[in-house]
């Protein structure tokens, strides 16, 4: 029996968690776990100080977040530090993809978004006009764009500061020069640490460790009933099989569908969450699987009802992608399976996950499809390995609870 004594509700002694998985699922000894502190492990670049003086900061302050859902999460950290550094009665905006706007009006840290419609496109008269309207004195971009700098220089706001790039500098009050990715080795810079090191280049304090608070609303009793009642579920299983990157780093179907099985034959239900493009990918992880017990819902769930599930879970299991990082942003233990990207760089953000990786000679390449056509760096995980992270994380998470 496996350690998911959690959804039986059995006692399980120390010895007693991963004697009955199949030998189908493969090798359960000699895991390639990772557990990341990006505190501890990769500090963040340090930059000259160049705090706003106070009469540079008008109404507040907009930030550029970034475009893709777990390049936003990763940027949570720095947006808290921010917030602690804007004056009384200055406000902080966020300018976003319109379709996330559901994260922003979640974080109290935030008091409004600028939605942009067209993130590929010049901004509209209208989204320029709105952030002109606002008045605010500083920008930071959290990503690289020329465009989104010069629209904000062109709304109004004088003061701005971002990563050195494309050609940008002259744009901005100060551009900080981050160090080059190195080619097919961990870059011992997490994303997240280098948005904190432009937020502590601006005066924000050391980060604690702790994410922004999230309220969501509406709440899980005004969600669709059906949404509701698979949050209300103790035994949920969240599933994110799919990755918008490509193909390379998505763990083979077969595999979440294995892991999927034995939480359901133990008791659980499943989830499987993604965009409407990844629909075929949820199908074949539910296929076989009792219809009661197991549901995709891959490009069938709002922003506010993903966030509403993923934090209701008991467990999420995920490739290297926007809902990996969400999840662990929304405070749910999870297990994530890397392969051709670097977990030192774009790991979840949370001590209560645990990252499955084998370094192989070609990995991390970055690529979108396996140039190679074998993908061995992310077939090198098994089932068996993720569901034994699974039963310790159960486990942990069950010691812990008995403790308090």
């Amino acid at each position: 029996m496996s350690a998911l004594w959690y959804l039986t509700g059995i006692e399980a002694e120390d010895d007693f968690f991963t004697d009955s998985i199949p030998e189908e699922y493969g090798a359960m000894s000699e895991r390639p776990v990772h557990m990341l502190d990006i505190r501890r492990d990769f500090p963040s670049p340090q930059f000259e100080k160049i705090v706003p003086d106070p009469g540079m900061w008008r109404n507040g302050m907009a930030v550029r977040m970034p475009n893709h859902l777990g390049d936003a999460v990763m940027a949570l950290p720095a947006l808290g530090q921010l917030r602690k550094i804007i004056p009384p009665r200055c406000a902080l905006y966020c300018i976003a993809p319109a379709g996330q706007r559901a994260l922003y009006h979640s974080l109290p840290v935030v008091d409004g978004i600028v939605p942009l419609e067209r993130i590929h496109s010049s901004w509209s008269r209208e989204e320029l006009m709105l952030l002109r309207r606002l008045r605010l004195g500083v920008g930071v971009l959290f990503n690289n764009s020329f465009r989104d700098a010069f629209s904000m220089r062109l709304a109004g706001v004088p003061n701005l500061y971002g990563a050195k790039a494309r050609c940008r500098s002259f744009l901005l009050r100060r551009a900080f020069a981050f160090p080059p990715r190195p080619e097919r080795e961990p870059a011992n810079i997490h994303h997240a640490n280098r948005y904190l090191a432009i937020a502590s280049a601006l005066g924000a304090p050391d980060w604690d460790g702790v994410l922004p608070e999230f309220r969501l609303s509406p709440g899980v009793d005004e969600l669709p009933p059906a949404i509701t009642a698979l949050c209300e579920h103790p035994k949920l299983l969240t599933v994110a099989s799919g990755a918008a990157y490509g193909a390379a780093k998505r763990w083979p179907s077969e595999n979440f569908a294995a892991v999927a099985r034995h939480w359901v034959e133990a008791g659980g239900i499943v989830a499987v969450l993604g965009s409407g493009a990844e629909r075929k990918i949820g199908d074949e992880v539910v296929e076989g699987l009792d219809p009661r017990k197991a549901y995709n819902l891959s490009g069938g769930t709002s922003l506010i009802e993903l966030m509403h599930l993923l934090r209701s879970s008991a467990m999420t299991v995920a490739n290297d992608s926007g809902i990996m990082h969400l999840a662990a942003a929304l405070g749910r233990p999870g297990v994530a399976v890397f392969g051709p990207t670097d977990f030192t760089a774009t790991g979840p953000i949370s001590p209560n996950w645990r990252l499955l990786y084998e370094k192989i000679e070609c990995s991390p390449c970055f690529r979108r499809e396996c140039r190679e056509g074998h993908r061995r760096c992310i077939r090198a995980i098994t089932p068996g390995m993720v569901i034994a992270e699974i039963d310790d994380l159960l486990r942990t998470e069950r010691a812990a609870g008995a403790r308090k």
